[in-house]
C-alpha cells in the first residue's frame, strides 16, 4: 500500500509490483513464524494484507508452497532480493505492514525486534519513517 498525502489527506493505493508482493509475503512469513508456528490471529492478518494489497491467489499460493520447505535464512535472503527491486515507497509500505503486525501483538519478542531492525537496515528504510507513516495511515 502506498501512502500519498494530498491536501492533508492520506490516500492509500494498492501496489501492483510482484516484487513488492513477494518481498512483503516473505517478511510477513518471517515475522509471524518467529515463535515457530502461525496462529489463527496471525493467519487472519496475513489474509487481510493479501486482500488489502491485492496479492493474486497464484502469487500467494506459490509463496505458501515455497515457504513450506524453505529455511528462515532462505526466506530472509529472498525477501531482501525482492525488496531490492522495489521503490523506496514500496519498501516503506511493506515495513509499515510489518510494524503494525508486530505492534498488534501484546508481546513483541527480541527476535521480532532484531528481524525488523535488520530488515530496515538491509533495505535502507528509516524506522522513524515507518512509525510516522504507520501513525498517519490510521489503522
Amino acid at each position: 500500500m502506498i501512502f500519498i498525502i494530498l491536501s492533508h489527506h492520506l490516500i492509500r493505493t494498492p501496489m501492483q509490483n510482484e516484487n513488492y508482493h513477494l518481498g512483503l509475503l516473505h517478511f510477513v512469513h518471517l515475522l509471524v513464524t518467529v515463535d515457530g508456528h502461525i496462529d489463527d490471529r496471525e493467519r487472519a492478518a496475513i489474509l487481510a494484507i493479501k486482500k488489502e494489497e491485492n496479492i493474486s491467489d497464484k502469487v500467494f499460493h506459490d509463496f505458501e508452497m515455497k515457504a513450506e520447505s524453505a529455511s528462515e535464512p532462505e526466506i530472509y535472503t529472498d525477501g531482501i532480493a525482492y525488496f531490492a527491486a522495489c521503490t523506496d515507497e514500496e519498501k516503506l509500505a511493506a515495513f509499515v505492514h510489518l510494524y503494525k503486525l508486530a505492534e498488534a501483538d501484546s508481546s513483541i519478542t527480541n527476535k521480532e525486534v532484531r528481524f525488523l531492525l535488520y530488515g530496515l537496515k538491509a533495505t535502507k528504510i528509516s524506522f522513524e519513517d515507518v512509525v510516522l507513516t504507520a501513525g498517519m495511515s490510521g489503522k
